[in-house]
């Protein structure tokens, strides 16, 4: 455990081997790492656990095998195995597989990597994919992949699992603490509203707040937070064909070039999640204050493809929710370290799929924290790959 030096009614003053700043699922699964390979870790999230203020909350995810990008692809088997440690750890289910279906026009691009990465069992034809997805209309001639390993993983679970597990591995989490300060050097400080803390290897995994922490460090990264409309639909007939039993993607359609991903009812029974993976853009501390009757282009969208794809389904939602997306311009993550302070470790910009690989992306973290070999190539994840980011500290 960190040395704590508070008297009583003084501000906390301890010291760790590390400091994880973000307690979201990939700061949690950074914090966890470490505390296996028994580093003293501190967790500090600024919020009051559990909250829904960031892109971690609600209880659903997608996951999947069927990556357009290779380095994804050649991650998620590891992630899966992580997630199924987590799982056995915990002794509760976290992961639903109900497989995955990837439905777009010939020649789309992500449809065409997904197909390549995945090999050439996995297209369906029509007959088939009528079996296993009896609500879903495709349009002639579109392609449909199937990921059988795809599901759904438990998302509020999740978290907590690997927080509890983080936990009973000595981890301490500070919750309700805002960082106010971090002091670069051989060992950082890290100063909040309610203690001062030190340890020699420090991870940012702010999510949405990331460049709020690291802008008085000198970098500014080029992260956009977005508000994501998250839409559940009616079934019309609760449990009837129209309901969607597996998950889905539909990539390639000319009026929602982000693409739009389906879960099976879980969250409210007889509602299917149905969203668009795009948003607006926004200022965090702003999301949950948009005015009542604000104009959301995207649910319109929604409604198009819902009345075309999935008949089954009201065509307009039923329960409207948001969560927060941090997307980077590739959408690839930003997994580094400081290009000025080498034991600052960011993770960042994980663009709305970054959940299903929180397990890989907490162990390169750590690992980068740790000075090791890391498991994955990090080229793809690099800041460099972004110019001029590192700017005057403030």
């Amino acid at each position: 455990m960190g040395t704590d030096m508070a008297a009583p009614g003084q501000p906390r003053c301890a010291s760790y081997d590390a400091i994880v700043i973000g307690a979201g699922i990939q700061g949690s699964f950074a914090a966890y790492h470490l505390a296996q390979r028994r580093k003293d870790t501190l967790l500090l999230e600024q919020f009051f656990l559990p909250h829904s203020r960031g892109s971690s909350h609600g209880q659903s995810r997608i996951t999947r095998s069927a990556y357009p990008q290779e380095h994804y692809a050649h991650m998620m088997p590891h992630s899966f195995r992580l997630w199924q440690q987590l799982e056995d750890e915990a002794g509760t289910p976290l992961y639903r597989r109900t497989g995955l279906v990837v439905l777009g026009p010939p020649g789309d691009p992500k449809l065409e990597g997904c197909r390549r990465n995945m090999g050439p069992d996995n297209v369906l034809d029509a007959v088939t994919l009528e079996q296993r997805f009896p609500g879903l209309r495709p349009r002639p001639n579109e392609v449909a992949l199937w990921d059988g390993s795809g599901g759904v993983l438990l998302a509020d679970r999740a978290l907590r699992a690997v927080q509890d597990a983080f936990r009973r591995r000595g981890g301490t989490v500070r919750d309700g603490e805002k960082v106010l300060r971090i002091d670069p050097g051989a060992v950082i400080t890290v100063t909040t509203t309610a203690g001062l803390y030190r340890a020699p290897r420090l991870i940012v995994a702010a999510g949405a707040w990331t460049n709020a922490v690291v802008a008085p460090l000198g970098l500014h990264l080029p992260l956009q937070p977005l508000r994501i409309d998250v839409c559940y639909w009616r079934e019309k007939e609760p449990g009837s064909g129209g309901s969607v039993t597996p998950c889905f993607m539909a990539t390639g359609l000319p009026y929602a070039p982000h693409g739009i991903y389906g879960l099976p009812a879980l969250e409210y029974p007889g509602l299917v999640k149905v969203c668009y993976h795009h948003g607006s853009p926004t200022d965090p501390e702003e999301r949950d204050r948009t005015p009542p009757g604000s104009p959301r282009p995207h649910v319109a969208l929604l409604s198009n493809f819902i009345s075309s794809y999935l008949p089954g389904l009201e065509s307009q939602p039923a329960v409207l929710e948001s969560c927060l997306y941090t997307n980077t311009p590739d959408e690839d993550f930003i997994l580094d370290r400081h290009p000025k302070y080498s034991n600052i470790i960011i993770g960042a910009g994980f663009s709305g799929h970054g959940f299903k690989l929180a397990p890989v992306v907490g162990q390169l973290l750590c690992e980068l924290s740790l000075g090791e070999e890391p498991s994955h190539c990090m080229a793809p994840f690099a800041i460099s790959r972004f110019p001029g980011v590192l700017r005057a500290a403030l």
